[in-house]
């Protein structure tokens, strides 16, 4: 199948080279000519692993390519598959400016193609995008009438930063909304010989299985949180108390997203909880849980820095910056906030985060943003780990990264250790100096 794909960032780019890597052609398209730069130079504009290979093999082979116009990607694909990104206005709802704008650009194209296109929506937006957004945009640019002249689908991803691409092949269901059987065949087919459990159904439907999926991890982080809390406070190991909760597999669901720990971050779970919110808030509704649910998770950033005051410390390190081991992405992680908070506060900061460190140096976004959004912490971004932690007197674990228990095994027992995740290392809990944020 011949594919285009609009915006290069974390879906897209993740998406583009699946799709090459198992039998499609692809053309990425994005705004921005240094993501596009990437793509046709063989890399990855994001770090991700496996990514750059699979970047590298498909522009080899000749079926992966980017460009700038919609024109040519449209023209020469028969699916178009939208990635653009839906950040949150100021009162929580989302910003479909994006999605607005490349379904009118893709419009104009289709106005002068000849055969059934196909758009899907792959980015994340709240129930009724699709028909009331998209829908309407395509139609007005193109001329033409949605489920006759051209197709519309909703396809949500079920990716996680840093495992995005064993995600992609490994799904928990493949979800594709559509108002017609040859539309969603279509779409469907995309993922032929991965092995999912798969759902056609309305396009609104899929719109609102993303916000189920990730209002219900969102909450599932603030309630093992409020619960680890107050477990701690009574003197009970609140992952002890959990790994017995977990073994009712039958009501409990699953235990992912339920170990007590920090703060929720990343592109997904602030703004989507922030976006379903403020959903319900337009219809005149209250919101008291996915109110409490956004607090609770402040409150657990506001532990962390009392924790830290009560310890009367001054010379910190942090290892990990972003909301997560494994990625580069800095976007709304509670560690950042900390970081802020710290440095205001006069602390003496290092920080250790070898995917930060690494994005630092490359082109694109992010990289922007590391060195003009947020230069005070920057500049406290260190490049190796012995570095990071030599003269500390309290590390702060952020984020899960496996190498962090062997660096810190090379301190003394006057270096106190606060884990905000749970490395889950024996040598190091078993240290008189050691503590966790809820356990």
């Amino acid at each position: 199948m011949k594919i285009s794909v609009f915006g290069i960032g974390y879906v897209g780019a993740v998406a583009s080279a699946c799709m090459v890597d198992t039998g499609h052609e692809v053309i990425a398209v994005d705004m921005e000519p240094v993501k596009v730069d990437c793509i046709n130079d063989g890399r990855s504009p994001i770090v991700e692993p496996q990514l750059d290979e699979l970047i590298k093999k498909g522009k080899a082979d000749g079926k992966l390519s980017a460009t700038l116009s919609t024109e040519d990607a449209v023209m020469n694909t028969d699916v178009s598959l939208i990635c653009v990104g839906t950040p949150s206005n100021p009162d929580g709802s989302l910003k479909l400016d994006y999605i607005e704008d490349c379904c009118a650009k893709i419009g104009e194209v289709l106005k002068k193609k000849d055969g059934f296109h196909v758009v899907c929506l792959r980015s994340t937006c709240v129930p009724g995008t699709g028909r009331n957004i998209a829908i309407p945009a395509l139609e007005k640019a193109s001329g033409k009438k949605e489920g006759v002249d051209f197709g519309f689908s909703n396809n949500p991803e079920f990716l996680r930063e840093s495992t995005a691409v064993w995600d992609y092949y490994n799904p928990p269901k493949i979800v594709v909304g559509a108002d017609n059987e040859k539309t969603g065949k279509i779409i469907m087919d995309i993922y032929e010989g991965i092995e999912a459990p798969r759902v056609l159904t309305d396009i609104a439907v899929s719109e609102g299985v993303k916000y189920a999926d990730n209002a219900w991890h969102a909450m599932k982080v603030g309630f093992a949180n409020e619960l680890g809390n107050i477990l701690k406070e009574l003197g009970v190991d609140s992952h002890k108390v959990m790994d017995i909760f977990f073994k009712d597999t039958k009501l409990n669901i699953s235990k992912a997203y339920l170990l007590p720990g920090f703060a929720f971050g990343g592109s997904c779970l602030p703004k989507d909880v922030r976006a379903i919110r403020a959903s319900g808030k337009s219809k005149g509704l209250n919101t008291p849980i996915f109110d409490a649910l956004m607090e609770a998770n402040d409150e657990q950033v506001r532990r962390a820095v009392t924790m830290i005051k009560t310890s009367g410390k001054k010379n910190i390190t942090m290892m990990g910056l972003a909301f997560k081991a494994g990625t580069d992405d800095l976007r709304e992680s509670p560690l950042v906030t900390l970081a802020d908070i710290l440095i205001k506060d006069g602390y003496n900061l290092k920080i250790y985060d070898p995917c930060v460190f690494q994005a630092k140096n490359m082109q694109g976004a992010n990289q922007k943003y590391i060195n003009e959004g947020i230069p005070h912490i920057s500049e406290c971004l260190v490049e190796k780990g012995d570095e990071a932690v030599q003269g500390s007197d309290i590390v702060i674990i952020g984020n899960g990264d496996s190498n962090y228990a062997g660096i810190l095994s090379g301190t003394n027992d006057n270096v106190q250790i606060l884990d905000l995740v749970r490395l889950k290392d024996t040598s190091l809990e078993n240290r008189s100096n050691y503590t966790g944020i809820c356990w």
